[in-house]
């Protein structure tokens, strides 16, 4: 259950790590405290939490180093922490793995409800990944994806994706043709209770775009539909 879960917090500040411990644990989680990068990683590996909460500013090691770090190794929930909100953060984050983000300051309400939609979100992903049939891969405009070894090519080379790049990418490709709402989106690849705003589904689509388009800033694989959402073209 989601009140038994065992928190690891990486934070510095001494005001933020007080509310943290005081507002999680009246939640009923278990709160484990690391004051800097390096310390997350040595608790991390010895205590091995259920979820982190971990600030891209740290002392020794960065947020961003530590959670890629600790992504070559383990799939473990990761929120990341802003001080500000702005798009570099964000988009490195999400890129070296982390699940969602926050920007200081923040409701203890609205990272309770984060926290609870990742879980959500994860639970979510493993009974749909429950063995079954093979699936098969998906073929669109040059981009080839393969669901079962988790692997995308573009005109025959490796694209390297983050894990919700890649269902987002798969989720376009399976509607090739179709325009998909950005609340649709939202749902299926974030979950229907996913409390951010939409800045993060921006991100990823940016993201794909740099690695699919030949021209990010012209594109002709993922559309944006003004007003909508996004498209996938199927070019065949």
């Amino acid at each position: 259950m989601a009140e038994s879960l065992k928190i690891l917090i990486a934070e510095d500040e001494e005001s933020f790590i007080d509310a943290l411990q005081l507002g999680l644990s009246r939640e009923g989680f278990s709160v484990e405290i690391a004051r800097d990068g390096q310390e997350a990683i040595d608790k991390f590996t010895s205590s091995g939490p259920d979820f982190i909460l971990l600030d891209v500013m740290l002392p020794k090691k960065s947020g961003i180093d530590v959670c890629r770090e600790i992504r070559q190794h383990s799939q473990v929930p990761i929120i990341m922490v802003t001080a500000k909100s702005t798009e570099i953060d964000t988009v490195v984050g999400l890129e070296v793995g982390a699940d969602d983000y926050v920007t200081k300051p923040y409701s203890m309400r609205e990272l309770v409800a984060r926290i609870r939609a990742v879980m959500r979100r994860r639970q979510s992903d493993d009974e749909s990944h429950m063995p079954s049939d093979k699936a098969k891969i998906i073929e669109r405009s040059g981009v080839s994806l393969d669901p079962d070894r988790h692997e995308v090519h573009l005109k025959g080379q490796l694209v390297k994706l983050a894990l919700k790049e890649f269902e987002l990418l798969e989720l376009l490709m399976i509607n090739a043709g179709k325009v998909l709402t950005r609340d649709m989106i939202i749902d299926r690849i974030w979950g229907a209770y996913y409390s951010g705003d939409t800045k993060t589904l921006d991100v990823h689509v940016k993201r794909l775009r740099t690695k699919l388009e030949a021209d990010p800033s012209d594109p002709k694989l993922i559309t944006t539909i003004r007003g909508l959402g996004y498209r996938f073209e199927d070019k065949r």
